[in-house]
């Protein structure tokens, strides 16, 4: 199944996305798509629907964050090589994992605010896990059970807050508007091999990353196994997974973000994103 939200801003409802792209409100089956919704029970039984007998999602409407209520926004650090080198690292010997802010969840064509003093703007498409179900020192197996979909996430960074600030990652990455998920939720049945998906993003037009989620170090399962020796995953927690090479600070010179500019990106049969970058008032 491919899960969506739709509507305004804190008043997003649920809806069914069809192969053909038409969206059918979910709202007489399940309150919200969230944790409770992502149970393999629930799940099930949202599949056993007959996606005619839901109403027609008609009009122009606006896609909300494709998980509401998210209690966890986990990422993968430098997960796939290529991007390890182009910013002048190497592939740690376990995952580096930091957090964005629940805050920062956006709209999947919510526009980007650049914050007051930002100068080094920057873009990551990256696949994101959304847990199903209870985990806890899970082996790669029980893991892979406990993943409920995937989806899309542009881990916006501001590299100059990241990197030249001190401390952590987490003053890069956790500002309002850097974690837009969606549009859509696809349940883990739909996607054969999460590990083998075509990726990219485009600013302007421009393709500057375009890659292939066979190339990250660290697996989908693997990931959620480790995870959950350190801590334990909740349905509807988040973990967004690392990006290919092609980021802004990669380029030669670097290309950071402005005002105005406008990022495309999208995963295979994940959907697509949209976002306009505007300034912080």
């Amino acid at each position: 199944m491919k899960l969506a939200r739709y509507g305004s801003k804190g008043e997003e409802k649920p809806a069914w996305v069809g192969n053909d792209g038409m969206l059918r409100d979910l709202s007489g089956h399940i309150q919200d798509i969230d944790g409770t919704a992502l149970s393999t029970e629930t799940l099930a039984r949202l599949s056993a629907i007959d996606p005619k007998t839901l109403p027609l999602v008609e009009g122009d409407f606006r896609y909300g964050p494709c998980v509401a209520n998210v209690g966890k926004f986990i990422c993968i650090g430098l997960n796939y090589s290529d991007h390890a080198a182009e910013t002048g690292t190497v592939v740690p010997p376990e995952p580096v994992v930091f957090m964005k802010a629940t805050s920062a969840i956006n709209g999947p064509s919510d526009p980007i605010i650049k914050p007051r003093g930002s100068t080094k703007l920057d873009w990551e498409v990256e696949l994101a896990i959304v847990i199903g179900s209870d985990v806890s020192y899970a082996d790669e197996a029980e893991a892979a059970i406990a993943i409920a979909g995937y989806c899309i996430c542009n881990d916006i960074s501001e590299r100059a807050f990241q990197i030249e600030r001190q401390g952590q990652w987490t003053k890069g990455k956790g500002c309002d508007t850097f974690g837009p998920i969606g549009p859509w939720l696809v349940t883990s049945d739909e996607i054969a091999d999460p590990a083998n998906l075509s990726m990219w993003l485009e600013v302007n037009g421009k393709r500057y990353q375009e890659g292939n989620t066979s190339t990250m170090v660290y697996k989908p399962a693997f990931i959620v196994s480790y995870l959950s020796q350190f801590m334990s995953l909740q349905p509807g927690d988040v973990i967004s997974t690392g990006t290919p090479p092609g980021v802004g600070m990669g380029q030669n010179p670097p290309i950071y973000l402005e005002a105005g500019d406008q990022m495309k990106l999208g995963i295979e049969s994940l959907g697509e994103q949209a976002q306009v970058v505007i300034a912080a008032e």
